[in-house]
């Protein structure tokens, strides 16, 4: 991918080292001076400009970019970004950094965001997900679509530990993604079985109800035919 990252500063940087280690390309774009740290992402393409400015994002073909994240440390400039990028240059995803918490309920479609991080709300779902085990997190909400990804770490007396990930009948617009085992990541496939302490991901469309995931892990798994 092609990815545009308006702010250079530590949180800026850290995203284009690891999309940079991932093999993406990377345009870094800062109205700072001081904040041009080139040496520190020497891989990257550095831009001294304001992004706030069509002229600087029409100089860096955001156009052609497959993702913008805004990761300045102001809100008012991030939502400028994403809603720039994304009505003015059609970019297909734009990923905004929110950081009051309070400012969360302006990151929506209408400002052009389609994910927003909050690095507070994310702590705190880690927070509940460490002293929560068995219960649902949700960790954050795709703005654009509604859906969001929810965690649940299965305790050991969980009845769908042992099961088949096949043998549940998981409900409608929820779809396990990942599961997370010790220091691994697994894509589920239907014969892989569900361990105790397993961290499941799913994803869960708006028009879904958690409540039937819950009771889902809750229950004892009926089994089903084995697919061919």
């Amino acid at each position: 991918m092609k990815v545009l990252i308006a702010g250079a500063g530590s949180v800026g940087r850290s995203i284009a080292r690891d999309l940079l280690d991932h093999g993406h390309e990377v345009v870094l774009m800062d109205n700072n001076p001081t904040g041009m740290r080139i040496a520190q992402v020497s891989e990257a393409e550095w831009m001294l400009a304001d992004a706030c400015e069509m002229t600087a994002l029409a100089e860096a073909r955001t156009e052609t970019m497959d993702v913008v994240v805004a990761a300045t440390g102001d809100d008012k400039v991030n939502l400028v970004v994403s809603f720039l990028a994304k009505t003015e240059f059609g970019v297909p995803r734009t990923v905004a950094r929110v950081n009051n918490p309070r400012n969360e309920w302006m990151y929506d479609a209408q400002w052009g965001v389609d994910v927003a991080v909050s690095t507070p709300r994310i702590m705190t779902a880690m927070v509940e997900e460490a002293v929560a085990i068995g219960d649902l997190v949700k960790v954050f909400t795709f703005h654009q679509s509604g859906a969001s990804i929810i965690e649940v770490t299965l305790p050991a007396d969980a009845p769908v530990v042992g099961a088949m990930v096949r043998q549940i009948h998981w409900p409608a617009e929820i779809v396990l993604s990942c599961i997370v085992r010790a220091d691994r990541t697994i894509a589920p496939s239907p014969n892989d079985t569900l361990e105790a302490h397993d961290e499941l991901l799913f994803i869960v469309s708006a028009e879904a109800d958690p409540e039937e995931l819950n009771q889902v892990l809750r229950s004892v798994p009926g089994a089903t035919p084995p697919t061919t």
